[in-house]
């Protein structure tokens, strides 16, 4: 097996895999010119209330999980030897060996369907890392969603939620890849209401902030849970229920790192700016708009202001 850091990034495509084409069986080789993309959209925590801790230290979330148009790019196709690659402008920031979550998910599904892992996974990474939009979960569970396509497995199956569940506490809604009210320590999804089309910008100072340091900083009682019903009826009314609700990480994250409350200030100093955010356990923040065109203004006035930031408009999914 071969890990390797490859050329710039480019777009994959799928080829070979016309409404005609025939089921491959499982444990047999599939057929060696079919090569599938797979989009790993960021991951935002609109809200993330902690409502507990297990007697095993993990902490209980009450969540909304939305996703971005913002993301990394997964490609598979098959190979043997099997090998891993990344690319992209954040490549040189994690690892391209086994370590890796998303290589580790090619491994495990091959393990539960019974087959080697003869395949070639390309990882393009966009977002930064330590950023708390769920970026290797989010790339694991691309590979998961693209193998399952490649090797004709069932999307469905109970199984592979679990094996989600095993790679990671983000990957079952990663994997789920809709917005979803979250529970447990992540395992637990619940529907949400449609969220699509609200434009967005997501802000990272470059700082990485790794989750275990923000839980253990968290100070305090428990909140309790505040899920809605509602579908919004446009980003400002999305923002409002928003507004009600917080994110319990921020004032830890804030603490071990300051630069958050700058990035902050700076979205809601931004033209057009509904709400602004922490996501996850940080340091990316998001802020919504009402407009395409705000977003995408703002993220230039972001990046002018702040060179060495990352900043990136979109919109939710």
């Amino acid at each position: 097996m071969s890990f390797r850091r490859a050329a710039p990034a480019r777009r994959f495509r799928a080829v070979g895999l016309g409404t005609g084409a025939a089921a491959m069986p499982v444990g047999q080789p599939p057929l060696p010119d079919v090569r599938l993309d797979e989009p790993a959209p960021a991951k935002l925590n609109l809200y993330l209330h902690v409502v507990g801790r297990r007697p095993d230290g993990y902490h209980l979330l009450d969540s909304l999980v939305a996703f971005a148009s913002v993301g990394d790019r997964i490609a598979v196709a098959p190979a043997d030897p099997p090998s891993f690659s990344i690319s992209g402008p954040q490549a040189g920031e994690i690892p391209a060996d086994r370590s890796n979550l998303a290589w580790q998910a090619a491994e495990a599904l091959a393990v539960a369907a019974g087959r080697r892992p003869t395949v070639a996974v390309e990882l393009a990474k966009h977002l930064p890392v330590a950023a708390g939009v769920g970026g290797g979960s989010a790339d694991a569970a691309a590979v998961l969603r693209a193998l399952t396509r490649l090797w004709d497995l069932p999307a469905g199956a109970p199984w592979l939620a679990e094996l989600a569940a095993r790679l990671g506490a983000d990957v079952p809604v990663c994997l789920a890849g809709r917005p979803c009210f979250v529970g447990g320590i992540g395992e637990r999804l619940d529907p949400a209401p449609s969220l699509t089309g609200t434009p967005l910008v997501l802000v990272n100072p470059r700082t990485p902030l790794a989750t275990p340091a923000v839980f253990k900083a968290r100070e305090g009682g428990f909140s309790s849970a505040d899920r809605f019903v509602e579908r919004p009826a446009g980003p400002a009314a999305l923002a409002d229920l928003l507004a009600v609700r917080r994110n319990d990480l921020t004032d830890p994250a804030r603490r071990l790192c300051p630069v958050i409350d700058t990035v902050l200030a700076a979205l809601r100093e931004t033209d057009g700016c509904l709400l602004a955010r922490m996501s996850g356990s940080g340091a990316t923040c998001f802020g919504l708009y009402e407009r395409s065109g705000e977003a995408q203004a703002a993220a230039a006035a972001l990046l002018a202001r702040e060179p060495r930031w990352w900043a990136a408009a979109g919109e939710l999914l």
